[in-house]
């Protein structure tokens, strides 16, 4: 065989094993993420009050995850998420937070969703030194949880505040009757609320809440009507709200409603039908990607993205960007999320936080519902 020959084999052959590894290899060549998992924790409403969110959520989740494995995972290996429910209620997602501590022995918790789920545990995360990134819990008061405690979502000092200032200049909407569920969610987002809408010179004509439990809301929904507002400023998940529209057509209740980003939940305009028509809400705005759309959409099987499932996706790849650059330790973890200075992201054009491991900067729109959908008001 000649020299020429067997060089021109060689190439050949090379050019095989080439073809045959990038044909095994993920996206642009990269192989997908083996060996043992690096775990952490998921903790959100899978089942009961704002499951629907919760399952949208769980699935941007997913579809991140999925994404950093393409990718070769956290320096090759791969990413496992354990999901646990935590019901949007503080008791059961205490006892997922302890079993994915003690038990799973997990570095990150990733959530909870509702605020109630993330406060009910991040004593026992500040205690055990385990990271917690909420990607959905908006209340105050988790400003101040502890130095390990962090979310990517933003704080309702944001939310009522916008909330305040739009029903009363943009609406012109003087006058309010506030109706509020009785959780971290619900109470602090009110407070807000109510502070910004008296120090812009608003009337709050009616400040009411109600147990989350809750399913008839005609008490409260009457006073709010015999209070004569101009608009009744609701705050309730989705299980209770579906009822209360209900509640409010049939007393005929005059005046517009206005909701927070719970309301951002598909279920609720299906489930009370005709009685959504008109209701306003505000959500944060997220620069959405045709890839994230995409992607999402196989997962649902529909176009729907909630609130705070860019906030999850994002989360996910923030968390893989850091532990693939400084591991799994904890401490180490929890000082490299203060310096992340992430861009290009579907849930906010920069994501960093603060010293209290909140969210830097926010910025809102507001959706209003016509026939069962909604759409920005603009």
């Amino acid at each position: 065989m000649s020299k020429g020959l067997k060089t021109g084999i060689w190439v050949v052959v090379a050019i095989l094993i080439i073809i045959v590894v990038y044909s095994f290899s993920g996206k642009d060549g990269v192989t997908p993420a083996e060996g043992e998992s690096i775990k952490i924790g998921f903790i959100g409403p899978l089942t009961g009050d704002a499951a629907n969110l919760g399952q949208n959520i769980k699935a941007a989740t997913a579809l991140s995850v999925e994404e950093v494995n393409n990718a070769g995972g956290i320096n090759g290996r791969p990413l496992e998420v354990i999901y646990e429910d935590g019901k949007c209620n503080g008791k059961e997602a205490a006892n997922a937070a302890n079993k994915l501590i003690n038990v799973d022995k997990v570095p990150v918790i990733f959530g909870g969703a509702c605020s109630g789920e993330t406060s009910s545990f991040t004593g026992a995360a500040e205690q055990s030194k385990t990271v917690t990134l909420s990607y959905c819990s908006s209340a105050p008061s988790i400003t101040n949880a502890g130095d390990y405690i962090f979310r990517d979502y933003p704080s309702d000092l944001f939310q009522g505040s916008f909330a305040a200032n739009y029903i009363f200049n943009t609406l012109a909407k003087k006058k309010v009757a506030v109706i509020y569920v009785k959780s971290d969610w619900g109470s602090g987002i009110k407070d807000v609320f109510i502070n910004e809408f008296k120090k812009l010179g608003g009337e709050v004509v009616l400040d009411e809440g109600y147990e989350q439990t809750s399913r008839d809301l005609r008490t409260q929904l009457t006073k709010a009507k015999s209070s004569n507002p101009d608009l009744v400023y609701f705050l309730g998940y989705t299980e209770a709200s579906i009822p209360a529209l209900k509640q409010a057509a049939e007393l005929k209740l005059g005046v517009p409603m206005f909701g927070g980003d719970a309301w951002d939940d598909s279920k609720i305009f299906t489930d009370s039908g005709e009685a959504s028509n008109g209701i306003m809400y505000s959500v944060a705005y997220a620069p959405l990607n045709e890839s994230f759309k995409a992607g999402m959409k196989v997962k649902v099987g529909g176009d729907e993205i909630t609130a705070c499932s860019p906030q999850a996706y994002d989360g996910i790849k923030i968390l893989a960007q850091v532990m693939s650059k400084v591991g799994v330790d904890p401490e180490a973890i929890k000082n490299e999320l203060y310096k992340v200075n992430y861009t290009g992201g579907v849930s906010a054009d920069k994501i960093s936080f603060d010293q209290n491991g909140d969210l830097i900067g926010a910025s809102y729109i507001v959706k209003v519902v016509k026939d069962g959908k909604s759409e920005e008001l603009k």
